[in-house]
Protein backbone atom coordinates (compact mmCIF):
# COMPACT_ATOMS: atom_id res chain seq x y z
CA UNK A 1 0.00 0.00 0.00
CA UNK A 2 0.78 3.17 -0.98
CA UNK A 3 -0.18 4.93 3.31
CA UNK A 4 2.31 2.30 4.81
CA UNK A 5 4.82 4.91 5.36
CA UNK A 6 2.18 6.79 7.32
CA UNK A 7 1.73 3.65 9.92
CA UNK A 8 5.02 3.61 10.43
CA UNK A 9 5.55 7.10 10.89
CA UNK A 10 2.23 7.58 13.65
CA UNK A 11 3.59 4.43 15.25
CA UNK A 12 6.95 6.34 15.60
CA UNK A 13 5.49 9.41 16.67
CA UNK A 14 2.99 7.13 19.30
CA UNK A 15 6.85 5.66 20.24
CA UNK A 16 8.73 9.09 20.94
CA UNK A 17 5.49 10.62 22.38
CA UNK A 18 5.59 7.99 25.15
CA UNK A 19 9.49 7.98 25.72
CA UNK A 20 9.35 11.67 26.09
CA UNK A 21 6.18 11.73 29.08
CA UNK A 22 7.43 9.31 30.94
CA UNK A 23 10.83 10.92 31.11
CA UNK A 24 9.02 14.05 32.25
CA UNK A 25 6.62 12.27 33.96
CA UNK A 26 8.85 9.62 35.90
CA UNK A 27 12.17 10.64 35.22
CA UNK A 28 12.48 7.16 33.82
CA UNK A 29 13.47 5.36 30.80
CA UNK A 30 10.84 3.41 29.16
CA UNK A 31 11.57 0.19 28.18
CA UNK A 32 9.10 -2.15 27.95
CA UNK A 33 11.02 -4.82 28.98
CA UNK A 34 11.91 -3.58 32.11
CA UNK A 35 8.01 -2.52 33.20
CA UNK A 36 7.05 -6.09 32.53
CA UNK A 37 9.96 -7.08 35.38
CA UNK A 38 8.86 -4.74 37.69
CA UNK A 39 5.31 -6.33 37.31
CA UNK A 40 6.97 -9.22 38.80
CA UNK A 41 9.55 -7.68 40.77
CA UNK A 42 7.99 -4.91 42.43
CA UNK A 43 10.37 -2.51 44.26
CA UNK A 44 9.97 1.57 44.85
CA UNK A 45 6.10 1.77 44.75
CA UNK A 46 5.86 1.29 41.01
CA UNK A 47 3.80 -1.36 40.85
CA UNK A 48 0.26 0.12 39.90
CA UNK A 49 1.48 2.75 37.19
CA UNK A 50 3.84 -0.40 35.56
CA UNK A 51 0.56 -2.30 35.78
CA UNK A 52 -1.69 0.70 33.88
CA UNK A 53 1.49 1.14 31.57
CA UNK A 54 1.25 -2.57 30.64
CA UNK A 55 -2.17 -2.70 30.50
CA UNK A 56 -2.62 0.38 28.30
CA UNK A 57 -0.22 -1.84 25.73
CA UNK A 58 -2.31 -4.41 25.19
CA UNK A 59 -5.94 -2.69 25.67
CA UNK A 60 -4.25 -0.29 22.69
CA UNK A 61 -3.26 -3.19 20.65
CA UNK A 62 -6.78 -4.99 20.47
CA UNK A 63 -8.73 -1.75 20.33
CA UNK A 64 -6.91 -0.95 16.86
CA UNK A 65 -7.03 -4.17 15.80
CA UNK A 66 -11.04 -3.70 16.31
CA UNK A 67 -11.21 0.17 15.07
CA UNK A 68 -9.10 -0.90 11.91
CA UNK A 69 -11.13 -4.40 11.22
CA UNK A 70 -7.51 -5.91 11.29
CA UNK A 71 -7.65 -9.97 11.38
CA UNK A 72 -4.64 -10.98 13.76
CA UNK A 73 -4.07 -14.07 15.12
CA UNK A 74 -0.93 -16.18 15.79
CA UNK A 75 1.98 -16.27 13.95
CA UNK A 76 2.79 -19.26 10.93
CA UNK A 77 3.84 -21.34 13.21
CA UNK A 78 0.76 -21.12 15.16
CA UNK A 79 0.31 -21.04 19.19
CA UNK A 80 2.97 -23.22 20.34
CA UNK A 81 5.44 -20.92 18.19
CA UNK A 82 4.28 -18.02 19.39
CA UNK A 83 4.90 -18.99 22.80
CA UNK A 84 7.99 -20.68 22.40
CA UNK A 85 9.17 -17.38 20.54
CA UNK A 86 7.82 -14.92 23.06
CA UNK A 87 9.62 -17.02 26.01
CA UNK A 88 13.08 -16.68 24.02
CA UNK A 89 12.21 -12.87 23.24
CA UNK A 90 11.88 -12.05 27.07
CA UNK A 91 14.82 -14.25 28.15
CA UNK A 92 17.10 -12.46 25.72
CA UNK A 93 15.64 -8.89 26.45
CA UNK A 94 16.95 -10.64 30.32
CA UNK A 95 20.27 -11.30 28.90
CA UNK A 96 20.48 -7.98 27.00
CA UNK A 97 19.52 -6.02 29.94
CA UNK A 98 16.47 -4.42 27.87
CA UNK A 99 14.70 -4.33 24.80
CA UNK A 100 14.01 -2.82 21.61
CA UNK A 101 12.44 0.21 23.28
CA UNK A 102 15.08 0.89 26.27
CA UNK A 103 17.91 0.30 23.97
CA UNK A 104 16.76 1.06 20.48
CA UNK A 105 14.46 4.32 21.36
CA UNK A 106 15.76 5.37 24.44
CA UNK A 107 19.80 4.11 24.58
CA UNK A 108 20.10 5.13 21.13
CA UNK A 109 18.70 8.28 21.73
CA UNK A 110 21.07 8.97 24.59
CA UNK A 111 23.74 7.89 22.08
CA UNK A 112 25.03 4.40 24.50
CA UNK A 113 27.85 2.28 23.12
CA UNK A 114 25.69 -0.72 25.46
CA UNK A 115 22.44 -0.01 23.33
CA UNK A 116 24.47 0.58 20.00
CA UNK A 117 25.91 -2.84 20.60
CA UNK A 118 22.20 -4.70 22.03
CA UNK A 119 20.78 -2.97 18.85
CA UNK A 120 23.19 -4.40 15.94
CA UNK A 121 22.58 -7.51 17.92
CA UNK A 122 18.71 -7.66 17.52
CA UNK A 123 18.70 -6.53 14.13
CA UNK A 124 21.36 -8.77 12.74
CA UNK A 125 19.64 -11.78 15.26
CA UNK A 126 16.13 -10.51 13.47
CA UNK A 127 17.28 -10.69 10.20
CA UNK A 128 19.00 -14.17 10.45
CA UNK A 129 16.30 -15.94 12.14
CA UNK A 130 13.92 -14.57 9.17
CA UNK A 131 16.59 -15.56 6.60
CA UNK A 132 16.47 -19.02 8.04
CA UNK A 133 12.87 -19.28 8.54
CA UNK A 134 12.08 -18.43 4.79
CA UNK A 135 14.19 -21.18 3.58
CA UNK A 136 12.87 -23.59 6.23
CA UNK A 137 9.63 -23.00 4.95
CA UNK A 138 10.17 -22.97 1.04
CA UNK A 139 10.87 -19.50 0.47
CA UNK A 140 7.46 -17.80 1.59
Amino acid sequence: MQSDWLWAWGGGMMIGTSVVLMWLGYGRILGVSGMVAGLWQPRDGTYHWRRWFVAGIVVSGWLCQWILGLAVGPTMLGWPGLLVGGFLVGLGTRMAGGCTSGHGVCGLGRLSKRSLVAVLIFVSSGMTTVTLLRLMLGGQ
